[in-house]
């Protein structure tokens, strides 16, 4: 009995829940094989007991067919998802009058992922809902620039935070309540800490969404804010160059592995439409994100062309779909949005 043939009989076995085999998703560390005894090494990380349960028997199912094996064994051992903290010092719950929290994501920085989340917020009011708009991008908050406010907002007498309001969206950042160009320098926990206040400490009041958006990367913003919010859902932003689409992989396996569901996939910046000739050029390769889409078998929202007016709305504080609502790139962001909303509903 050779290893890679109990793996590939493992990779008929999909991880409950979603679409992709226990073998790619990192579930199966090892096989172990003894003469004719097999053992299976497991690395669980949010998994309940009776999902462990599943795939165990699941595995047994599989093996128990193959010739030549008399027993089947399992080694299990637990990953924890945030090395900061303690998993017991976070709880998870649920924001007064929020019915949906989604996290606009990307892999890597530079792929437009800000102004993603402010374009796809302001068009979803646009579409009747009502929308808050959380910047738990802690390290380089951009939301006060984009949507034009900097005043630090008010604080009720049971020391609850007031978010601002513009455009017709409820928005909270911790650009707000810092001085001038002070950078943050915050370990983990401190994160944590803070995207807890900000969603917590918060009157939101009613909202259809919420949406988050979050530093590029894996790390403590991430994993804090699923472990402290019961996140609907993740948008993950990429452009089409391998070199994003890689990132964004991680940003996909990172939520299937924290059980969030990808709601889908925006390429952003995917082509340039020449003002004068009308050209279209593909300046970051094409298809990428429709692909990576289709490989990792997920929603994929739609693309976004690059557009001057994108630049000059957000410096502005004024967003694209607001300023200029009749453009291409505003039409892109209203696709992409009311698939999202469809999808939400």
């Amino acid at each position: 009995m050779e290893k890679e043939e109990i793996l590939n009989e493992l990779r008929k076995i999909t991880y409950p829940g979603f679409s992709r085999d226990i073998v790619s998703f990192g579930l199966v560390k090892d096989v172990l094989i003894e003469g004719k005894k097999i053992k299976v090494v497991l690395a669980f990380t949010t998994e309940s007991p009776e999902k462990r349960g599943a795939v165990q028997k699941a595995i047994l199912k599989h093996l128990q067919i193959l010739p030549g094996i008399e027993s089947i064994t399992f080694e299990a051992f637990e990953v924890p998802t945030r090395p900061t903290a303690d998993r017991t010092t976070l709880e998870q719950r649920p924001i007064p009058g929020v019915q949906s929290i989604i996290a606009v994501a990307s892999g890597k920085g530079g792929v437009g992922k800000s102004t993603v989340a402010v374009n796809l917020a302001c068009t979803l009011q646009m579409l009747g809902r009502k929308v808050g708009l959380l910047d738990a991008d802690i390290y380089g908050p951009s939301i006060p620039i984009m949507m034009g406010v900097h005043e630090r907002p008010n604080i009720t007498s049971d020391k609850k935070i007031i978010p601002h309001k513009k455009h017709g969206i409820s928005m909270m950042s911790i650009g707000f309540f810092l001085e001038g160009d002070n950078p943050v320098i915050w370990r983990g926990p401190m994160v944590t800490g803070a995207i807890r206040q900000l969603l917590n400490d918060c009157e939101w009041g009613e909202l259809d969404y919420l949406i988050i958006d979050l530093p590029p990367g894996t790390g403590d913003a991430q994993l804090s804010l699923v472990q402290l919010a019961p996140v609907k859902g993740a948008v993950i932003v990429t452009t089409p160059q391998d070199v994003a689409l890689i990132d964004a992989k991680k940003g996909v396996l990172m939520f299937q592995k924290l059980e969030v569901a990808i709601l889908g996939i925006i390429e952003n910046m995917s082509f340039f439409i020449c003002p004068h000739c009308h050209g279209k050029t593909d300046i970051f390769s094409e298809g990428g994100g429709r692909r990576e889409a289709s490989r990792l078998n997920v929603p994929f929202l739609g693309v976004i062309p690059i557009d001057p007016t994108v630049r000059v709305g957000g410096d502005g504080g004024v967003p694209v779909v607001v300023g200029h609502p009749d453009s291409e790139v505003s039409k892109a962001f209203l696709n992409a949005a009311k698939t999202l909303d469809q999808r939400l509903s």
